[in-house]
């Protein structure tokens, strides 16, 4: 094939964004030829303002039967993702899921098996995963140039969500339509790229969700969660969608520097020793070790974001390159998610692996008396919630 045939499962914020990106010609090896949505309104104004040579489906499980298309970007809202990507895999198509891989990590695990036994390309949406500054922390600790990780502190609030947002869909900041809040909805991304920095998953978790604390919702908007690594790193992760102006501030403390990245530069400081000799050897009752630093400034150029891993993902079907993301990593994020929700509903430490069937039984309740909203059926402009390290 010359070009990957995509269908796109779902044109609302996120889809119409991968839709414009496609109809503007930024995927250089993939063409859309196929779109579906359960609004007719939605479904209308794509073929009005951007006409083209593609099937207009009403059903996202229409498109995969029918339409002719190598490949599916998943947008819908997140507790259908795993149910269509297994639909799309036994259909022998190729996967490109938004975030967050599903609501709990029992969906996941299935959906995850499927794309084990497929022979088709399975990939999510983590587009922080192509942020230079990132990759560069990645490296860096990877590489073990900085020595093991003691400290791990995010600080993620420039988030903020006002009411109208929060009342733009129906399904939104609800326990039935998505699934939780700050932490499913916009903090996939920093949850997913916590672990591939630092190279381990949490294995304990104590947090403090706040269930509709500065907003009308069902969710959580406001969360504080203590980690313990098994290598004996610890680690705070703060996040909100109700402080104006919000930070971004990633520092992570190894035992020979410290990283920090902040307001899209990364701070590298190297330490000449490692910590815990200094502390034991040193003679003097105030005295840091020596370090050099170093600072890294963000390229937009090479921030590709959602273009760069749809175009890894078209380019990795054809041949071209490697795929970038393994869908399968997915689960770490929906677990560490699970971890910390468990831990507010439970209001006591939860350990990872999380208790599935226990996870599960407490969102099922909470399910239970969840209120779908009136549809207002607003399509909105995400292009400022999400890009870089600011």
């Amino acid at each position: 094939m010359d070009k990957v045939k995509f269908g796109i499962l779902g044109i609302g914020n996120m889809g119409m964004s991968h839709f414009v990106n496609f109809y503007n010609g930024k995927i250089e090896n993939g063409v859309v030829t196929a779109v579906a949505d359960l609004r007719e309104r939605r479904r209308n104004i794509i073929q009005e303002k951007l006409p083209g040579d593609y099937v207009v489906y009403e059903t996202a499980e229409e498109l995969i039967e029918k339409a002719d298309v190598d490949a599916v970007l998943i947008a819908v809202p997140h507790y259908d993702h795993p149910r269509l990507a297994i639909q799309a895999l036994n259909k022998g198509l190729h996967v490109l899921c938004e975030k967050p891989a599903g609501v709990y990590t029992k969906q996941v695990r299935e959906m995850n098996e499927v794309a084990k036994k497929s022979n088709k390309l399975f990939s999510l949406m983590y587009n922080q995963r192509t942020n230079p500054l990132y990759i560069k922390m990645h490296d860096l600790i990877a590489s073990g140039e900085l020595g093991s990780v003691r400290r791990v502190n995010w600080i993620i609030t420039n988030w903020f969500r006002t009411q109208f947002y929060f009342d733009s869909g129906s399904w939104r900041a609800t326990w039935d339509g998505e699934g939780g809040g700050v932490l499913m909805n916009q903090c996939p991304h920093q949850i997913d790229l916590l672990q591939w920095i630092v190279g381990e998953m949490p294995n304990k978790v104590q947090s403090f969700c706040h269930f509709g604390k500065w907003h009308d919702v069902e969710v959580e908007d406001d969360v504080t969660a203590y980690m313990e690594f098994p290598s004996g790193a610890t680690g705070c992760f703060i996040t909100s969608t109700g402080d104006a102006p919000g930070s971004n501030r990633l520092e992570i403390l190894c035992s020979k520097g410290r990283l920090l990245c902040e307001k899209d530069t990364l701070t590298v400081h190297r330490h000449n020793e490692e910590l815990q000799d200094h502390i034991k050897t040193c003679e003097k009752g105030f005295l840091e070790p020596e370090y050099q630093v170093e600072t890294y400034e963000q390229d937009p150029e090479k921030n590709t974001q959602h273009v760069g891993i749809v175009n890894n993902f078209a380019n990795a079907i054809l041949g071209i390159e490697d795929l970038y993301v393994n869908g399968e990593e997915g689960i770490n994020c929906v677990e560490l998610i699970n971890a910390m929700l468990l831990s507010s509903f439970k209001n006591k430490p939860v350990s990872i692996p999380v208790n599935e069937e226990e996870y599960l039984e407490e969102l099922n309740a909470r399910r239970k008396t969840s209120r779908l909203k009136k549809d207002k059926d607003i399509v909105l402009d995400t292009s400022s919630s999400y890009g870089g390290s600011k």
